[in-house]
């Protein structure tokens, strides 16, 4: 039988599994994907223990964390192509020489 504790194990595991791909990766699109799967792992566990303590809080406040990450991926993704037009790259250690 699947608990409450089997998914905030799984929440754990997908946050940190998103924490190391934005310390480690280079790739701007590959950071981005890694923090939506940061924020879905935080919504895993708000709705696993929304349903486990019985009232709705949690599963509304998922609705305003998934609108936050489409804002987040929308503006993301704009900056990445304007970034790409610039200078032909998406790796995240060439943002630097957009300075003036």
């Amino acid at each position: 039988m699947v608990t409450v504790y089997h998914y905030l194990v799984l929440s754990a595991i997908l946050f940190s599994l998103g924490t190391l791909g934005v310390l480690t990766r280079r790739n701007a699109i590959v950071v981005f994907m890694c923090i939506e799967l940061m924020l879905n792992a935080v919504n895993l566990s708000f709705i696993s223990l929304s349903s486990f303590l019985g009232n709705v809080d949690g599963q509304i406040f998922v609705f305003f964390v998934m609108t936050v990450a489409a804002c987040e991926a929308a503006v993301g993704l704009a900056l990445i192509i304007a970034f790409f037009r610039n200078k032909e790259s998406i790796e995240v250690d060439e943002v630097s020489l957009l300075k003036w």
